[in-house]
């Protein structure tokens, strides 16, 4: 008797804790967000292109994550956007509510061995990215320089931020595969950059993304205050349809393999990432917000508003582009890990 008893209460407390279980489970997503304030941290000081696309990302996200989180930008800038992605690797808290908008170039710094890259991008949870993204090389309208052509004739004083940020590196490939004459000034903030070329300090900001341009500064296209040169992408911007492909400018194959492996990270454009080891729901959960914000009319029309593209990827298609930059062979990881180093100071 007392073994049928104790068997029966046995059942029954096995019964109860299934059910509690279930409840749980059933609760995680919708439940779990309710009521928090997930971070988004930036990669990118305030003002920028990245900042732009995650303050719209950021006002429209929330409403399709269950339970309807407030979403709150950090900005976390610093090494080049290495800060960012090495805090969502080891220290952000992966619980679902720390999500970033981290530089693209970064995140395939340890592809090249950067001893500051302490992470492994194909272990971030990849949510999505809003867009693909282009870098244009532009002059001022009072520059000489025209052409891509004049470039190779003329010594062109171009901007950067730093000599392995973008528009560094660019006008150094430039030099380096077709010959041009780029002269690379360095230490110039973003917003700084902007203005030095409006006040003549230099003629050229090459390599910076059109998606950044637009969102900040449109009236130099609209206005025609720039001469477009070339653009930096595996394909062409919708906005730049005359504009050549610097791929397409290539002397010979291995130059275009170069030059493709390089253009990877624009590929996947402005992404949104998650630490890694995200529980399985509430990473779906954040992943199929993302998708349905995507086509989301009110999305649509802040991002038009502001001047921001949208191209989307998913995080499969990410993984994807990540696995073909793994599998370059390593003679081109070589010449570009050259090349994105940037020019010797001086």
């Amino acid at each position: 008797m007392f073994s049928k008893r104790k068997s029966i209460i046995l059942t029954l407390i096995l019964l109860s804790s299934i059910s509690s279980l279930e409840k749980v489970c059933a609760e995680t997503a919708e439940d779990f967000y309710r009521g928090q304030s997930i971070s988004m941290y930036v990669g990118s000081g305030v003002g920028g292109g990245y900042d732009a696309v995650a303050r719209v990302v950021s006002r429209n996200l929330s409403k399709h994550i269950p339970g309807r989180p407030n979403i709150i930008v950090k900005n976390m800038p610093g090494a080049g956007g290495l800060t960012n992605a090495n805090y969502m690797y080891s220290v952000a808290p992966r619980d679902g509510l720390s999500i970033a908008a981290p530089f693209n170039t970064a995140l395939l710094l340890p592809i090249f061995k950067d001893p500051i890259a302490k992470f492994d991008p194909r272990e971030f949870t990849w949510i999505g990215s809003t867009d693909k993204q282009q870098g244009v090389c532009v002059t001022w309208n009072t520059s000489s320089v025209k052409t891509l052509q004049d470039a190779k004739l003329k010594t062109v004083l171009t901007g950067t931020t730093g000599l392995n940020a973008t528009p560094g590196t660019f006008p150094f490939l430039l030099n380096t595969v077709l010959d041009t004459k780029f002269r690379i000034i360095g230490g110039y903030q973003t917003s700084e950059l902007r203005l030095a070329l409006e006040r003549g300090e230099i003629e050229s900001i090459c390599g910076l993304a059109i998606q950044t341009h637009l969102a900040v500064n449109a009236h130099w296209f609209r206005d025609k205050l720039v001469n477009e040169l070339v653009q930096f992408g595996l394909t062409k911007h919708r906005a730049l349809p005359n504009v050549p492909l610097a791929l397409e400018l290539m002397k010979n194959d291995d130059d275009r393999k170069l030059l493709e492996f390089i253009m990877i990270p624009h590929e996947f454009g402005r992404p949104f990432i998650a630490p890694p080891g995200i529980a399985g729901e509430k990473r779906d959960a954040l992943r199929a917000a993302f998708s349905k914000m995507i086509i989301d009319q009110d999305f649509l029309t802040e991002s038009e508003r502001s001047q921001q593209f949208v191209d989307p990827l998913t995080g499969a298609e990410i993984h994807e582009l990540l696995k073909r930059a793994y599998d370059t062979p390593q003679a081109i990881i070589d010449k570009a890990t050259a090349i994105l180093r940037g020019p010797e100071p001086g």
